[in-house]
């Protein structure tokens, strides 16, 4: 019963955040279908890491996937310009993503999604499958990625517009969100 007492305490949070990633999935389905895109699971998977039932917690996802999504696609990208073709080009750029990520940007929330986004856009070039080169395919993927992470801020807002989480009392008695 504990899973009762948990959605006495919690309301609808789960329902809200269910509702905001069918809206968000369907809407990117809709528009990577238009733009002749079959695959849309990069903008998909970014999208529920950058939804969140309360907007500020949406936001602070939302900033850290960007600005760490960026950090990846530039290092992946000067590592596919300027690596050469070595077999060890994907754990070296990754570690340089991680160095980077973790001393230079240093933007913790969603900080994995540096080395995750330089894997996306150098696993471009290690297995060929399109008429694209691999930067290119590379910078599709980011794009998809950005789209996912808009589209989750997006309906986190909206859906907060039409339905506000509710503010509950804490054991202090101050205001907190669920």
């Amino acid at each position: 019963m504990k899973w009762l007492e948990h959605f006495r305490k919690n309301g609808l949070l789960g329902v809200h955040l269910a509702l905001n990633i069918f809206v968000a999935t369907s809407l990117l389905w809709l528009i990577l279908r238009e733009m002749g895109h079959i695959d849309p699971i990069w903008a998909i998977s970014s999208m529920i890491a950058s939804s969140d039932p309360e907007l500020k917690q949406a936001f602070t996802f939302f900033r850290g996937r960007i600005i760490n999504a960026l950090l990846g696609c530039a290092v992946g990208l000067l590592f596919l310009i300027f690596g050469g073709s070595s077999e060890w080009k994907l754990p070296i750029a990754l570690s340089v993503t991680v160095l980077l990520t973790s001393y230079v940007v240093r933007v913790p929330t969603m900080w994995r999604q540096a080395p995750i986004t330089a894997a996306l856009v150098i696993a471009s070039e290690l297995i060929p499958r399109s008429d694209m080169t691999p930067v290119q395919i590379g910078l599709h993927r980011v794009g998809e990625v950005m789209l996912g992470c808009v589209a989750g801020v997006t309906v986190s807002w909206l859906m907060s517009k039409v339905w506000p989480v509710p503010e509950t009392k804490n054991e202090s008695g101050a205001a907190a969100k669920l």
